[in-house]
């Protein structure tokens, strides 16, 4: 298959820090990439290469010529006065395509997103749906390779599972290739076909697997298998060339010099083995409780919360025990950071303070938190200093570790130290916060979105750590595979006021998708919502009525083929063959969810014809 973007040999540093050697890889039309990879690897650097945006030292970039790419950068940056369809708009203006093609792409786009007033400023949204219009403006100018930077960043979980059928559907926009970095494991297992890890531990400087995300860890743990299996012979082997080498000359043969040599290449081979092999390192994450055993750290009463406008939650109840792991669960807006504020303020008795209520907490209660914002982190000072502020040497339960032990426990290198904290990446910035956290003893422990960024060892190594970790946890995160393994208990926030607990996020979800079947299924706008705009009664656009026209048949013809596949899938030839059952189960999922946004797209259209 012909490449639409390849690279064969890349290799980028920046100063002493070396990113990559000798990267190569291929997208074809057809691929959806997971690029993953500890932090610092070089991840986000590849894609801006791809993008032209940086360059290698060394190494070919290849493009296929008149190759379309949209670029979808952590940090997204807008027109921030003017509206999202402004917006969209100034991304399509450049295109060939006529006024009534521009209109429908736009507004097409806005809606699948399920903008409900496209006229909004953009400086209004809130992060997640700032992302959401993002993603619109890439694929407004139907990219042939759409590539993204940790995309599921400030999407909440709806906003993720929209992503999620927007990439598996078959849309006119729909690119032909996608690459994405993301460290979020449900949603690269729900949405890549191929997965690319870029790491130096891997000889040829990345370990590439076709298939899911499963797939993937199932061929990864066979290689470092196999890796581990070859630093053994090779130990055995060295060790009996040694022996050999240690005898008297008389005991040799005239083919002495040919194997003094080949026990020397067989030592150096050893050595890089092994150090590739020690070079798969984990984050050394461990909170530290105060071991308190009071019964109940906090309780709060009827807590009320609003901001000029309707209360974000009202009339809630809440108690922490130790061993309690509560996740928040909401949109983004519904009040899960503004509750994280009020109880973090209990502790010190000062800050955001609820509007009713009461909160009581256990005496001397220690609470330690971790805000997504990271302003707690002066970016300017080194690495040394954020990591040890008093001097060469930090204390951690009890004992005096020095800042190159504490920086190792976290992967930073030795030749990290004197670098700007800036100049680090965000996972490495994340990981420098969890360090810091890991030094205050805590009852209770309130995360808000700790895994942003953290490459994923880390995620497994924070995971590990809060299940162990003996005191009450709050967390707010995105992340569902996280959320399951974590939490036993979650807090749903609905946006207008009430909260409810719940046994786990996918019950709250089938919650909350049925709350949206009751009420027509309307999405949330962002902060401060205007009266979305609407078309005329009656009246619909050359392109609508076309597509509109076309609607039923492509209806009918999709459920035919859901028919056909659920016949095949029944069948005892398919079933007794598990590649062919899993490819007919595969296209039903996609058939699925692309009949069930025809249907929502077709009463959109009559009810804009009936006005």
């Amino acid at each position: 298959m012909c490449a639409l973007l390849s690279c064969q040999g890349l290799a980028k540093a920046f100063g002493a820090q070396t990113l990559f050697t000798d990267a190569t890889l291929m997208i074809s039309a057809g691929d959806k990439v997971g690029l993953i990879g500890p932090n610092g690897s070089g991840k986000s650097t590849l894609l801006k290469i791809f993008c032209g945006l940086e360059q290698a030292d060394s190494g070919t970039v290849f493009v296929q010529k008149l190759l379309r790419i949209s670029y979808v950068p952590q940090e997204d940056l807008f027109n921030e006065e003017a509206s999202c369809i402004d917006n969209l708009y100034e991304a399509v203006k450049h295109l060939d395509i006529d006024e009534a093609e521009q209109y429908n792409r736009v507004h097409t786009l806005l809606s699948r997103a399920q903008f409900t007033d496209p006229q909004q400023q953009v400086r209004l949204l809130s992060g997640g749906w700032r992302k959401r219009l993002a993603i619109c403006r890439a694929l407004v100018t139907r990219p042939e390779v759409l590539i993204m930077d940790e995309p599921t960043n400030h999407l909440d979980i709806e906003g993720i599972l929209w992503l999620e059928r927007l990439l598996n559907a078959t849309l006119p926009e729909s690119p032909a290739a996608v690459l994405m970095v993301s460290h979020d494991r449900r949603f690269l297992e729900n949405t890549v076909n191929r997965v690319i890890e870029l790491s130096p531990v891997y000889p040829e400087g990345s370990f590439q697997v076709r298939g899911t995300y499963a797939d993937f860890l199932e061929k990864k743990a066979d290689y470092l298998q196999q890796r581990q299996s070859l630093e053994e012979r090779l130990a055995n082997k060295v060790q009996r060339e040694t022996e050999w080498l240690r005898r008297g000359p008389k005991a040799r043969t005239t083919k002495a010099r040919y194997r003094i040599e080949e026990a020397g290449r067989l030592q150096e081979e050893l050595g890089e083995v092994r150090t590739k092999n020690r070079s798969v390192g984990q984050v050394g994450i461990a909170f530290e409780s105060t071991q308190r055993k009071t019964k109940k750290l906090l309780t709060a009463v009827g807590l009320e919360k609003r901001f000029h406008g309707p209360p974000l939650f009202s009339n809630l109840d809440l108690t922490l025990k130790p061993g309690m792991r509560l996740g928040l669960l909401g949109r983004n807006g519904s009040g899960k950071s503004t509750l994280m504020h009020i109880l973090a303020a209990a502790a010190r008795q000062s800050g955001l303070k609820p509007d009713k209520g009461t909160i009581a907490i256990a005496e001397k209660l220690r609470i330690v938190s971790f805000d997504q914002r990271r302003e707690q982190l002066d970016t300017s000072v080194t690495l040394r200093r954020a990591l040890a502020p008093d001097g060469d040497s930090i204390m951690y339960q009890g004992q005096s570790l020095h800042v190159v032990t504490w920086a190792k426990r976290f992967l930073f290198r030795t030749d990290q130290l004197e670098t700007p904290v800036y100049r680090l990446s965000g996972g490495e910035q994340a990981r420098i916060l969890i360090a810091r956290l890991m030094r205050q003893p805590a009852d209770i422990l309130l995360l808000d979105e700790p895994t942003n960024d953290l490459d994923i060892p880390s995620l497994d190594v924070l995971e590990e750590s809060l299940c162990e970790f003996p005191g009450a946890l709050v967390l707010v995160t995105h992340d569902r595979f996280l959320l399951d393994r974590v939490c036993n208990l979650v807090l749903g926030f609905d946006g207008e006021g009430s909260t409810e607990y719940f046994a786990d996020y996918e019950q709250w979800l089938v919650m909350l998708q049925e709350r949206d079947r009751k009420e027509g299924s309307k999405a949330p706008a962002a902060a401060k919502e205007k009266p979305a705009a609407k078309a005329k009664p009656g009246k619909l656009s050359y392109m609508d009525q076309r597509e509109y026209d076309q609607m039923e048949a492509a209806i009918l013809a999709a459920e035919s083929r859901l028919e056909e596949l659920e016949a095949l899938m029944l069948s005892p030839e398919v079933m007794a063959n598990s590649s062919q059952l899993q490819h007919y189960w595969q296209e039903q999922q996609e058939l699925q969810t692309q009949t069930e946004q025809l249907y929502d797209r077709w009463d959109e259209l009559e009810q804009r014809r009936q006005g």
